[in-house]
């Protein structure tokens, strides 16, 4: 129950008003002057405060400077409390004063005389509008807390170069398309790209295309009327709307209809549209972030999607790596997937009646079990390590150390030799000796970048004697 503070010299007015909002709900303290309206926010913190603007002085008496003290007690009162919320109640040609006072804080004024339910209305929206202050805020330390640039893994040369592309283009309004197989983490990316731009205090929303039927699309998206079609009861905003002045993440836009491509060819263009079953054109302040793991240029060349449209997302592209490309960030995910599983907090949320001791041993990966991870080829990305991980914890019971026959049974049957993933063999056939060549100097680069060119130690990590891998790098 809110707790508001009426303070208001008229009698009649105040008690009245006080026992309408009793009834809604609200607990009420009156006051009648300035002095008795301090004394009650020095002994309380109050939700809410609603006062006249012109009150008695301390003498009890009106007087000219009337308006003073009511502007005393508002400036008291977000002075002491900044989360509370205040509403100036004025008399007829004070309007300029009011308005002087929502520019200090006061969150909305009424003019007297007022109806109740004017009142009514005031208050409910400027504590809603608190509520989602605080929601928004609690929502973004979250998100700070588990998104952004430190959360994303990798130290392997094709991540290095995407946390610059990030922190290069964040700070801009550019469309942006994000492409990369399945499970690379194209939403984490995303969200890193908003947490690190001008727009981290607007919202993130994000929507699968692929997940939601056709029929429901354009709703989702632009929002609709009431009494639009059979079942809209209400006028329900979109994505759209709902992110404006942050994000809107579009993942799998290449399952986008054809009909819904025109529609958000415009927003991109004009940054505007019409809900479903309304006239009214509704402008957004909102950046576009695309994802897709298809191939949009070969789709626009069979014309199932529209070129115009895939040189509006495709203004700046980031490519995801696949996780076969960077083997060296594996025992790095591999740890901080244990961290993640491992946690007191994720213990307890899965079985509250779990020890929290255990969960604090810390959980080593044998060495044996940690070249079977590097060895697979993970068609899933960093999704599918996540899950072997998360399985793998679920398998060693009391043991501290994740063996090989913790892991899934396609990961048992991998070579532990960390060979690359097999390779295709065209149609038209191939140069064989060049091929291996080619492999054996990029492994030989890889061996020595990860090694800072200690060739004792790159010789150790290929499998060869420190002479043999000096003659090959002579013969290269």
């Amino acid at each position: 129950m809110p707790h508001l503070l009426l303070v208001d010299d008229e009698e009649s007015l105040r008690s009245v008003v006080a026992e309408r909002l009793t009834d809604e709900g609200f607990q009420v303290s009156e006051a009648a002057d300035s002095p008795s309206a301090l004394k009650a926010l020095d002994g309380f913190a109050f939700d809410v405060i609603v006062s006249d603007l012109r009150l008695p002085g301390p003498d009890g008496l009106p007087s000219e400077a009337s308006a003073k003290e009511g502007r005393r007690v508002i400036e008291a009162a977000i002075g002491r409390y900044p989360g509370i919320i205040a509403i100036v109640v004025t008399g007829y040609g004070t309007v300029k004063d009011a308005v002087d006072m929502i520019k200090l804080g006061a969150a909305d004024f009424i003019a007297k005389p007022f109806q109740f339910d004017e009142l009514k209305h005031v208050l409910n929206k400027a504590l809603e509008q608190r509520r989602l202050r605080s929601e928004n805020a609690y929502l973004h330390e979250q998100l700070d807390e588990r998104f952004g640039l430190g959360s994303m893994v990798g130290k392997s040369a094709p991540m290095r170069s995407l946390f610059q592309l990030i922190e290069t283009v964040a700070p801009t309004a550019t469309t942006i398309l994000i492409s990369g197989e399945t499970g690379t983490g194209k939403e984490m990316v995303a969200r890193a790209i908003h947490q690190t731009s001008p727009r981290h205090r607007g919202r993130f929303v994000a929507i699968n295309v692929s997940a939601i039927p056709e029929t429901l699309l354009d709703a989702e998206l632009f929002g609709h009327a009431k009494g639009a079609f059979t079942g809209a009861v209400a006028v329900r905003q979109g994505r759209l709307e709902q992110a404006d002045g942050g994000t809107l993440f579009l993942d799998e836009v290449g399952t986008m209809p054809m009909a819904l491509q025109m529609k958000m060819l415009r927003v991109l263009q004009e940054r505007e549209f019409e809900r479903i079953g309304d006239s009214r054109t509704i402008k957004v302040d909102v950046r576009i972030v695309a994802a897709t793991n298809a191939d949009l240029a070969k789709m626009v060349k069979e014309g199932s999607f529209r070129e115009d449209l895939y040189y509006r997302l495709n203004v700046i592209q980031v490519h995801l790596p696949p996780l076969r490309d960077r083997v060296e960030d594996i025992p790095l995910l591999v740890n901080g997937f244990i961290a993640k599983f491992r946690s007191p907090d994720k213990a307890r949320s899965a079985d509250r009646n779990a020890p929290s001791d255990k969960d604090s041993v810390p959980v080593t990966v044998a060495q044996d079990a940690m070249r079977r991870l590097m060895s697979y080829a993970w068609p899933g990305n960093v999704r599918q390590l996540e899950n072997a991980v998360e399985r793998a914890l679920a398998m060693i019971g009391a043991r501290t150390q994740i063996e090989v026959t913790d892991l899934p049974a396609d990961l048992q049957l991998t070579t532990d030799d960390r060979a690359r993933p097999a390779l295709d063999l065209p149609e038209a056939g191939l140069d064989l000796p060049a091929l291996v060549t080619q492999i054996e100097k990029d492994m030989i680069q890889r061996a020595l970048s990860r090694t800072d060119q200690n060739k004792g130690a790159a010789a150790r990590l290929l499998g060869l004697k420190r002479t043999t891998l000096v003659e090959k790098l002579k013969r290269f």
